[in-house]
């Protein structure tokens, strides 16, 4: 059996030590010299170390200062489920009611823009059809805590009042709704999650640390027929929020 890495190692104990209380939410740790010099390794491997546990949320560094104990977060719970899909309003919205919260977000909105190769793929278009892209950040009392870019194919909404996802009579009613409002019934959604590290853009956008752990979510929805109809990528940060899937057992 191979050995643990040490920053593993550093990471596992500076993980107990905070669980234990010996540090506190917004004590500054030692430095990273003192550190390394306790664990007998370098600064470089104190500094993954800490990377690591600011990634999950439980160190933050601070330009200038040092790295601090995080304070603890409630982490919002979003739930991924068929029931989110509601005859009215938007399934974002009352995720966040369901806990308590004020759901809200911004959206920007560009028709006609060329597909890439992987959204190509995914909506079952050749690459470059044209497609509206949205991209949106969701905000749960003002903080963000979600962000997505949806896609979908420009000939399946052109000259209809659904066109633009967020603007018309029914913006923001989200896919399924908006879909029904010119015929078409959205039969699935199919979702691949995966954790990976946060773009730099990601980072900024969601007010969380370069590089923290974020889960992103590939969605797709089908119609009845089998066409897909958007596809979006969502990102969610791991350290802020839980996802929960809901799985409907017959009827």
């Amino acid at each position: 059996m191979s050995e643990q890495p040490p920053y593993l190692r550093i990471a596992d104990e500076l993980r107990r030590r905070i669980g234990e209380r010996m540090w506190e939410p917004g004590d500054r740790l030692p430095s990273r010299a003192q550190i390394g010099q306790e664990f007998g390794v370098g600064e470089n491997m104190v500094r993954r170390a800490q990377e690591l546990l600011i990634s999950q949320g439980l160190l933050e560094g601070r330009a200038g200062s040092g790295t601090y104990v995080a304070e603890p977060q409630q982490r919002v719970r979003v739930v991924r489920s068929s029931a989110r899909e509601q005859p009215n309003g938007s399934p974002f919205r009352t995720d966040m009611k369901a806990v308590g919260k004020l759901g809200d977000w911004e959206s920007r909105t560009d028709a006609k823009v060329p597909a890439p190769a992987d959204i190509a793929a995914r909506l079952g278009v050749d690459e470059g059809a044209m497609c509206v892209r949205t991209s949106y950040e969701f905000l749960a009392d003002g903080r963000p805590v979600q962000l997505s870019t949806s896609w979908e194919p420009y000939d399946l909404t052109a000259g209809t009042l659904v066109v633009l996802p967020e603007g018309g009579p029914h913006a923001g009613a989200g896919v399924v709704n908006r879909m029904a409002a010119i015929g078409i019934t959205v039969s699935h959604a199919v979702e691949q999650p995966e954790p990976r590290q946060a773009t730099a853009e990601e980072s900024s956008l969601l007010g969380i640390q370069k590089a923290a752990l974020v889960t992103h979510i590939r969605r797709t929805y089908y119609s009845n027929q089998g066409r897909p109809v958007e596809t979006a990528d969502i990102v969610v940060p791991a350290a802020h929020c839980e996802i929960v899937y809901e799985i409907p057992i017959g009827r």
